[in-house]
């Protein structure tokens, strides 16, 4: 990892962000070398918490800017500059560079972020109201790896008193899901979109 000297008068949370943007501990596995992509701030309110960027996220540097991301933003029903203000939104995936792809898409995250990084970063966001868990490798993380599935455990979210919500991942890739479980965008979507809306409203 690059060494980082730190100025006096940078707080922890900037320290740490900083050391995390100049990480480069899998640089030797990453196809496209490390370039570190999330948001953040301590005043956020909602956490998404997602599986690792694509390609043209990792181009950009700008995480969801892709078709993921606009889909999501539907789902939740939220403008673009909220979306993007940290104070508002967190953007935490368990791998924060692009992992390459394989044969069914892109590869897993990798876990060293997940090891040297997610609890200290989580540890920064005392204001979070919701937490949006996006996908399998996620929910593992947040919700434990058990053996129910990813659609029972959507199904059943409101059935949860916590504030973590599991939810599909948004990818183009997941059309398939979503053609069989219309439910989900049918009933769900409605009142996820107006449980956001009460955790933003002033």
């Amino acid at each position: 990892m690059k060494s980082l000297v730190f100025n006096n008068q940078m707080s922890a949370f900037e320290a740490l962000v900083a050391s995390i943007k100049l990480c480069t501990i899998c640089k030797d596995k990453l196809p496209l070398g490390a370039r570190p992509v999330f948001q953040i701030h301590p005043d956020a309110k909602i956490l998404i918490a997602g599986q690792a960027p694509g390609r043209k996220v990792h181009n950009s540097g700008i995480p969801f800017d892709d078709a993921s991301g606009q889909r999501l933003r539907e789902w939740l029903g939220m403008s673009i500059e909220t979306f993007y203000n940290p104070k508002v939104v967190a953007i935490l995936p368990m791998g924060f560079c692009y992992p390459g792809t394989g044969k069914n898409g892109d590869m897993a995250p990798l876990i060293e972020c997940e090891a040297t990084w997610r609890a200290q970063l989580l540890d920064q966001l005392p204001h979070l109201k919701m937490t949006l868990v996006l996908g399998q490798y996620a929910q593992n993380y947040h919700f434990g790896n058990t053996k129910q599935s990813l659609t029972q455990r959507v199904k059943t979210w409101q059935q949860n008193e916590s504030n973590e919500v599991p939810l599909p991942h948004p990818s183009p890739r997941n059309n398939i899901w979503l053609s069989k479980n219309r439910w989900f965008e049918k009933d769900l979507i409605p009142k996820l979109k107006l449980r956001v809306a009460d955790v933003l409203a002033p």
